[in-house]
């Protein structure tokens, strides 16, 4: 059976896999359908958030697979509209996804866009009693990820944010790799053209489509990407793509599509 645990990323508590499945815009109804798909397909990290209403399903995927916990990395993310039941939150996402602690918890954007120390505090000490393993962001940036070391002495382990070759930003991932921060892309085609003549040529080069190029793209910065789809073919074709090897040349020219 195919897994693509690896390539992974370490971050508090373990290993976090480069290859991600997204589930945003999935119903609840069709999750188990769609995240079933891919954990047999060999996903062996999942992304769901309280916002988009489908962590029962994503957890009647998890409980129907039959792996082991510690084979699954699963994040889930906080609402700023919780930000003042922070607790409950969490504690109603691991009651819907069936689970006892959560590999993963993110802020998943800034409360009203400001940085709020107060809740990151919250968030980390549902890290201390183990309700999750590793703690994070969404949506934040540099100075707002500064804002909550300054305050709290924790630094988020991850920051997710939209990402692609055309929203490429150096100095982003730079200032987050310098943190000592996960970059987590979501997102990876949407700002994409699919159709470019650069991705079409290196994708004809490594007998590909231009989807997986665009994975292996991300995990040959070591960004992590989470494609999303509920078409199971689709769903193991972007998985193939974490395991195609660019040259440093074919990442440069990727990078160069940044507008």
């Amino acid at each position: 059976m195919t897994d693509h645990a690896n390539p992974s990323v370490s971050v508090a508590g373990g290993s976090m896999p480069l290859l991600g499945f997204g589930t945003w815009q999935i119903p609840d109804a069709d999750a188990p359908a769609a995240v079933g798909a891919a954990l047999e397909a060999g996903y062996r990290h999942i992304d769901t958030a309280t916002g988009y209403s489908n962590q029962r399903g994503v957890g009647k995927a998890l409980a129907a697979a039959g792996l082991a916990r510690d084979d699954v990395f699963v994040t889930t993310k906080l609402p700023p509209d919780n930000a003042d039941r922070v607790r409950q939150t969490i504690e109603e996402s691991l009651d819907q996804l069936g689970l006892d602690h959560l590999d993963l918890w993110l802020v998943h954007w800034p409360p009203d866009g400001e940085a709020r120390p107060d809740v990151w505090e919250q968030v980390v000490q549902a890290q201390a009693d183990g309700l999750t393993r590793a703690v994070g962001v969404s949506n934040y940036s540099l100075a707002q990820i500064d804002e909550l070391t300054e305050a709290t002495g924790t630094t988020p382990a991850v920051n997710q944010i939209r990402w692609s070759p055309a929203e490429y930003d150096a100095e982003v991932a730079a200032g987050l790799q310098q943190r000592g921060v996960v970059l987590e892309g979501y997102s990876p085609f949407k700002a994409s053209n699919l159709q470019d003549p650069t991705l079409v040529e290196i994708a004809r080069a490594h007998d590909a489509d231009t989807a997986q190029v665009i994975v292996a793209w991300h995990v040959a910065h070591e960004f992590v990407v989470i494609p999303k789809s509920s078409n199971p073919e689709r769903i193991r074709s972007n998985a193939a793509g974490a395991h195609l090897e660019l040259s440093s040349d074919e990442v440069t020219r990727i990078d160069g599509l940044a507008g």
